[in-house]
């Protein structure tokens, strides 16, 4: 699998492991059984147990038409608006804990999502999906015409972090502290931030981070001198393990 290094938009460079071809096709799949399930679920479900077809046998075609797309629209748009909802994920996506990602650092928005999803017709429906095999294989970041097109590629999320049970770090003798509001902190307000910080890194969710930053400027009073929210965090694990290792 190909690594990708993702440099934010706080300068801040996260290695990610690409996500292989065969999670994207397993992905893949799963999210059209769902969608078939969806179809057989409407057809049997609405049309045939709740006599809806019956119903509709004195309407005029236009009126059966604009129902028959009603109830299918979310097979079409399935992609865009789960990818939209879960931020990069479909149903198929959060199995295989692949997600969606900006290669430039960004949160990728609608926007990116609905190039993608425009480029399903070139990429995957227009030849049985080889030009998105073959695209994937032989591309740097393993992406498709989609992805190239959107600025985006798809990552693992299986990336091995070990979140460690104790919350001391070994500080070096030389380190000068920067926050010493710190102290505020208790050892469990430093554990959680600890795990949810190694986690927000793991999956690239510069949304959490700035969450986490937040919550600690408002228990401590501490303002984020540095202006990028992980090495604030980062900053302030360091500072809470020298007060506490030296008081």
């Amino acid at each position: 699998m190909s690594q990708l290094s993702i440099n934010t938009t706080q300068n801040v460079v996260i290695n990610f492991t690409a996500a292989s071809v065969g999670e994207r096709i397993l992905a893949f799949l799963t999210d059209v059984i769902i969608q078939i399930a969806y179809a057989i679920t409407v057809i049997y479900g609405i049309f045939y147990l709740l006599n809806f077809g019956k119903l509709m046998q004195n309407w005029d075609d236009w009126s059966r038409v604009a129902v028959v797309i009603l109830f299918f629209t979310p097979i079409v748009f399935y992609s865009i608006l789960l990818e939209s909802i879960f931020e990069g994920q479909t149903l198929g996506k959060r199995l295989l804990k692949i997600k969606v990602v900006k290669i430039d650092g960004y949160q990728a928005s609608f926007g990116d999502y609905l190039i993608r999803w425009l480029f399903r017709l070139i990429d995957i429906f227009s030849n049985s999906g080889i030009l998105a095999l073959v695209s994937i294989v032989i591309t740097d970041k393993s992406q498709r015409f989609g992805d190239i097109s959107a600025g985006t590629s798809v990552i693992s999320l299986k990336n091995n972090i070990s979140i460690n049970s104790t919350i001391l770090q070994e500080i070096d003798e030389q380190y000068v502290p920067t926050y010493a509001s710190v102290i505020k902190l208790s050892d469990n307000d430093v554990r959680i931030i600890l795990e949810n910080y190694l986690l927000a890194k793991k999956n690239y969710d510069i949304e959490k981070l700035n969450k986490i930053k937040t919550k600690i400027e408002e228990v401590t009073g501490i303002k984020n001198q540095s202006g990028n929210d992980a090495d604030f965090i980062k900053t302030i694990l360091k500072d809470y393990n020298f007060y506490t290792q030296n008081m």
